[in-house]
């Protein structure tokens, strides 16, 4: 969670957040989870209000190096 928040959530309302916080807001969300082939798809409900928050600690993760 301590990685998450200084690689993935500087910059948001959310950079200062406690681990609780981050798991409330972030973590647990109602959203479809749908699982193909190639993809895996999260739709998050438009009513979500940290959507934009989730979106740009994805999109963040995303360009992150692989360390395995």
């Amino acid at each position: 969670m301590n990685a998450l928040r200084q690689k993935c959530l500087t910059k948001t309302e959310l950079q200062n957040a406690t681990v609780g916080t981050i798991r409330r807001k972030l973590l647990k969300l109602g959203a479809l989870i749908t699982v193909s082939t190639r993809r895996i798809l999260i739709a998050i409900t438009n009513s979500c209000p940290y959507k934009h928050i989730f979106a740009t600690a994805h999109r963040r993760l995303k360009i992150l190096p692989n360390t395995t």
